[in-house]
């Protein structure tokens, strides 16, 4: 599996979960035209591509490229690659009829073609077994250490380790872990929560 180092943008959970089959990166999702509403997303967003980068994928359809554009707009000129998949027809397996324009979204596309999607918007490939080796990423157990996850009470402390840096509330637990892998080191966090 190939890591990428930029955040990688998506319109739902199933593009989302697809993607996250093939690549090893920090992948959010809009949910749609609802991040448009979303303050705290937008603002989100705008954090991540000034510290790592975004690649914005979206599907080949109307509403894919609006999703682009508007978020294009939203962020500014900020660290933002576009990633296209090709217009291709068809019916995703899960879907009992085709999209109003009849084509494939992200989560019908091939494996390969994600990957040279990615590859052609100049995603910066790393290797991951390297960066295993070295890795001083903040970890479940970490989170576990600082009572963020699996003990009671986790989801309320959570909550407010969220709110006092800022971040969205409806992060879970591995969203907020990729989030705080992205915007801060091992060390930072050990101080912010004060464990170990």
């Amino acid at each position: 599996m190939k890591r990428v180092k930029e955040v990688i943008v998506v319109e739902g959970r199933y593009d989302k979960n697809i993607v996250a089959q093939i690549i090893d990166a920090t992948i959010i999702e809009t949910s749609g035209f609802r991040v448009f509403s979303d303050r705290e997303k937008i603002a989100l967003l705008r954090r991540l591509a000034e510290k790592r980068g975004l690649i914005i994928l979206t599907d080949s359809d109307s509403a894919g490229f609006f999703i682009r554009g508007r978020l294009k707009g939203m962020l500014g000129a900020l660290n933002i690659k576009h990633a296209y998949i090709p217009d291709i027809d068809g019916l995703e397996r899960r879907k009992q009829s085709p999209s109003k324009e009849g084509k494939l979204g992200v989560e019908g596309m091939k494996p390969e073609v994600i990957v040279e999607a990615l590859s052609r918007a100049g995603a910066t490939f790393e290797d991951s077994s390297q960066d295993k080796k070295n890795d001083t990423r903040i970890t479940k157990t970490d989170m576990y250490s600082a009572g963020l996850a699996g003990c009671p009470d986790s989801a309320g402390k959570r909550l407010e380790l969220q709110k006092r840096l800022d971040l969205p509330r409806r992060l879970s637990a591995n969203g907020l872990l990729d989030v705080l892998n992205i915007l801060y080191t091992r060390d930072e966090f050990i101080k912010m929560t004060g464990t170990y």
